[in-house]
């Protein structure tokens, strides 16, 4: 791993097992971090763990210096006005931080959500601090951070553009085990241009005022099918979409992501992330 550049991986499959299938996918792509779902994410259902299977998975991994994030389901809406909506997704959130602590992983994303209703925005800071503040508290040191994804600014969403943000952290009341994912489709999506020159570093920038570098802990590396401000969230693979090749390069040489992994979201499975895990550890150079 070179220093003070960030690793380069892939989300992976499970289906197969993650001892078996996720280091195999990763070994192949030779990822460096990756990024794995630890249930159903489309789904409320909260699986008993299976602590032989974790263990192989962990040690696995260690062996082979891969670093583990995991992907909480996607239903999970912190900020929704249904109150069973609010209950599962504080409840799925837990449960993916235990899950995540289980396998030994540095952190566990979840989406920033949507209000649903704009009249719903001021309880839904309230509720978000109300019912996260206890989990939060009750995390130990060895637990995973929980990591903030901004969404691609549709609807009522919470964090329409990254100075947003603020918001999010306030209600969280800046709580040191919170931190964020930078989705580079969902940052375009919403508005940020990161496509023209310097747009990438611009926009890390004022991330970097927003949170501090120290709680930039993750990139998804996303092209886009759609082009800037369409507010839609449709990845596609690097080089191929409406970002392209050279925003890449400069996310790569901030020095605001050295310490934050590059993790695909795109399109394919070994062949197509092999590809692209070569071309973003290329840019390091």
């Amino acid at each position: 791993m070179p220093n003070n550049q960030p690793r380069i991986g892939a989300h992976v499959p499970t289906s197969g097992g993650m001892a078996k299938r996720s280091i195999a996918y990763a070994e192949t792509i030779k990822a460096e971090a990756i990024q794995v779902f630890a249930s159903n994410p489309r789904a409320w259902a909260m699986p008993d763990a299976n602590r032989i299977a974790d263990e192989a998975f962990y040690t696995k991994a260690a062996e082979l210096d891969i670093a583990v994030y995991v992907h909480a389901p996607f239903l999970i809406n912190l900020g929704s006005p249904t109150l069973a909506t609010y209950e599962n997704s504080l409840a799925s959130t837990r449960y993916s931080l235990q899950r995540g602590k289980d396998i030994r992983a540095l952190g566990v994303v979840i989406h920033t959500g949507s209000a649903v209703d704009i009249n719903h925005v001021p309880n839904a800071w309230k509720q978000i601090h109300d019912g996260m503040m206890p989990i939060l508290e009750a995390l130990s040191e060895d637990s995973p951070t929980l990591l903030l994804e901004p969404t691609a600014g549709q609807g009522q969403s919470l964090v329409k553009r990254l100075d947003d943000l603020t918001n999010y952290l306030e209600a969280l009341e800046f709580h040191p085990k919170v931190a964020i994912c930078l989705d580079t489709c969902h940052v375009f999506a919403a508005g940020h241009d990161i496509k023209v020159k310097g747009g990438m570093t611009e926009t890390l920038d004022l991330l970097v005022s927003i949170a501090g570098a120290e709680r930039i802990q993750l990139i998804h590396a996303n092209d886009s099918m759609d082009v800037c401000g369409a507010l839609k969230d449709r990845h596609q693979n690097i080089g191929e979409g409406e970002i392209g090749v050279d925003p890449f390069r400069e996310l790569i040489a901030h020095p605001g992501v050295a310490k934050a992994p590059l993790i695909l979201e795109t399109p394919g499975q070994e062949l197509e992330h092999g590809r692209e895990v070569a071309l973003l550890k290329k840019f390091r150079k």
